[in-house]
């Protein structure tokens, strides 16, 4: 490649965000572009020709190797969801204006699914006004629900923290002791997805039982089957510390 590559991230920042924007950097340096631009907040920063010269930040293999382990989004990031095309041409107008103007040959968003629409949105208005830049959607999202993907990077790390996390409710309950017993319902994010949900389960092994009950979003939940299954789950474990404690 001969132009200039800019780069964005989007969304909620994950443990892998910072990677992918390393990897970004060093492949289009080792594809030869010219200047790799950063968009500061996303799209929205983009917008108000808010952006940095990477090579004044990132200018050697150390850089990115600390960029891989910087938390949050480097770049900062941004939730916002541009228009259908037909709602507001301007809008696409000022962002092409401003990508001409740097001479983009690819632009690079990370993201999730939000992020991937943005992606799509701007590409398809290259094709409609035969624009030559390239739009690249680079999959990040905890979600693990992006269209067409295996699995999308920040889902392996948020997974393992959901694993650790659920062990650790589960072991400090067994240092109480309630007559009632005791009912802990943990919410866990994933938006209509279940693979963080189902991912608790990872809390299960020598030491630890793992969850009693799993509801993923993708199965219909009825309340009184749960109560039901919640109140005989209790009986059983109430009877077995009796059992134990005899």
């Amino acid at each position: 490649m001969t132009g200039n590559v800019i780069v964005g991230q989007s969304g909620g920042p994950t443990a892998a965000i910072n990677s992918s924007l390393a990897g970004v950097i060093r492949t289009a340096k080792d594809r030869g572009a010219g200047k790799i631009y950063g968009m500061l907040h996303g799209i929205k920063g983009l917008m108000e020709e808010d952006y940095i010269d990477l090579s004044d930040y990132i200018k050697n293999d150390l850089d990115v190797e600390l960029l891989k382990r910087t938390p949050a989004a480097y770049l900062g990031s941004c939730r916002f969801k541009l228009p259908e095309i037909h709602e507001d041409m301007e809008t696409y107008e000022k962002i092409f204006g401003i990508l001409n103007k740097l001479e983009i040959e690819a632009l690079i968003y990370i993201g999730g699914n939000d992020s991937m629409d943005t992606i799509k949105k701007l590409s398809d208005y290259a094709i409609i006004t035969g624009s030559n830049i390239r739009f690249i959607g680079c999959p990040k999202t905890i979600d693990n629900d992006l269209a067409l993907t295996d699995h999308t990077p920040g889902y392996g790390s948020a997974a393992k923290y959901i694993g650790t996390s659920v062990k650790e409710i589960i072991r400090d309950g067994h240092c109480l002791e309630y007559d009632k017993g005791l009912v802990t319902i943990v919410e866990i994010m994933g938006r209509n997805a279940g693979w963080l949900t189902g991912a608790s389960i990872l809390a299960k092994g020598e030491d630890c039982e793992g969850p009693d009950l799993i509801y993923l979003p993708e199965v219909p939940f009825d309340v009184e089957k749960f109560k039901e299954r919640v109140e005989k789950l209790l009986k059983q474990q109430h009877s077995a510390a009796n059992m134990y404690a005899n």
